[in-house]
Formats: structure tokens, sequence, C-alpha cells
């Protein structure tokens, strides 16, 4: 039963962790682009977008679509950077063994 009991502190150790570290990653963002640059997009490790910044040269208002897809591509581009993010972190946590339900 010692054996069990040590499992379950390391667990809970790991639960501290992983709580701890999903409040840090709100406050950490990462940046996704498109457009060489002329769409960003700043999403926290949340997945919040924090913010979107749209270069003029960007807009044409003959051509909506292409700012559209623009916005969605550097969007996209910050949650994927996000989630890469939060799963290094969480790997180094669990030692990289892939927790079902954590990501």
């Amino acid at each position: 039963m010692k054996g069990m009991s040590e499992l379950v502190r390391q667990a809970q150790i790991m639960q501290k962790k992983m709580t701890k570290l999903q409040e840090d990653l709100q406050d950490r963002t990462v940046e996704g682009s498109a457009g060489g640059g002329m769409v960003t997009a700043v999403v926290s490790g949340s997945n919040e977008l924090k913010s979107l910044t749209i270069d003029k040269a960007a807009v044409d208002p003959n051509d909506v679509e292409m700012l559209q897809d623009l916005i969605l591509a550097a969007v996209n581009d910050g949650v994927k950077k996000a989630k890469a993010m939060m799963e290094a972190e969480m790997g180094q946590i669990t030692g990289g063994i892939k927790v079902p339900g954590l990501f």
C-alpha cells in the first residue's frame, strides 16, 4: 500500500503543477501571421485572441474575401502555435506522456 500512496501523492503534485501551468499560460502569448505579416494575430496560451493587427495595404474594398482569408489564416496560425506551446509545456510536466483530456 505504501507504493500506492506514493503514486497518489505524485499524481496530486502533477495535477497542481498542471493547474498552475494552465493559469500561467493564460498570460503568455504567441503571434500568428499571414500574408507576409500583413495580418498578425496575438493569441494567449488559453486560445484567446488578444489582438489583431491589419496592415493598411491588406485592405482592398474590392477584395474583402482576401482580407477575410488572411485574418482566418493569421488567427489559425496563432491558435496552432498556442496549442504547440501548451503541449510542449505540459510534456515537460508529464515527461512526454500523452494524458487523455489534457490538450
